[in-house]
């Protein structure tokens, strides 16, 4: 039998780790900053 995707799991990724997910919280502005500063390529997921 074939294995599917997990779609849910990426839409809960996305939802608390991603970019927008970030910038609504101030902590959240904190550790985009904090990455911005180190130089990171990706900044959320």
């Amino acid at each position: 039998m074939t294995q599917r995707t997990l779609g849910g799991t990426s839409r809960k990724r996305k939802r608390t780790s991603g970019f927008r997910a970030r910038m609504k919280t101030k902590n959240g502005r904190r550790v985009i900053k904090a990455r911005r500063s180190r130089g990171r390529v990706c900044l959320a997921v």
